[in-house]
């Protein structure tokens, strides 16, 4: 029986911590992505307005455009039928209907990249960040530099006095941290 060709989708799911380079590799596909002349758009949580409002920025300051939306069910309405690939960064920001989201983008037969921090400052899995990296095709787990011991960083740590889960910040909140030297 001869089927016809049907587009395959796909999830990509770039994890580590604060300062680790996810968004970076994110960008980095999604130019290769345009240089490839295929069709892209860029999502990131309303919430995460470090640098700009309407881009994607990596600490280094290299950006891209991207669609702030509120919730995560607002993605797949703002996905234009051409496009190929569709790119989210900040994924623990977002609720657990990421997840959902993202595998009807890839269902759908668009090759979906998302970015985010796979543990918050505890060092406990953050938000849908594990159920994505489940349904993901491929994962990768990029990682710091820690800044006590100069060895490779899987953790973040929170310099300011906050209990809560989600706390927008960079550098002046954060850094890098290995194992040994995390201090949850």
């Amino acid at each position: 029986m001869y089927l016809p060709y049907v587009m395959m989708g796909q999830v990509e799911v770039i994890v580590g911590s604060m300062f680790s380079g996810k968004t970076e590799e994110l960008i980095r596909r999604v130019r290769r992505a345009l240089y490839a002349k295929q069709k892209v758009q860029a999502f990131k949580p309303l919430v995460d307005d470090r640098y700009d409002k309407k881009r994607i920025v990596s600490h280094q300051d290299i950006s891209i455009e991207a669609v702030p939306v509120r919730r995560s069910g607002d993605v797949v309405p703002l996905v234009h039928p051409e496009t190929q690939v569709v790119a989210i960064d900040e994924a623990q920001f977002f609720d657990k209907g990421i997840v959902d989201t993202v595998e009807q983008l890839a269902n759908g037969g668009y090759r979906v990249v998302v970015a985010g921090l796979d543990q918050d400052f505890q060092g406990k899995p953050f938000g849908p960040i594990p159920r994505l990296m489940a349904v993901a095709e491929t994962v990768t787990k990029v990682r710091a530099v820690c800044v006590c011991c100069g060895k490779a960083a899987s953790r973040t740590q929170r310099l300011v006095s906050d209990k809560a889960q989600v706390r927008v910040g960079g550098a002046d909140a954060y850094e890098a941290r290995c194992r040994a030297c995390h201090e949850p």
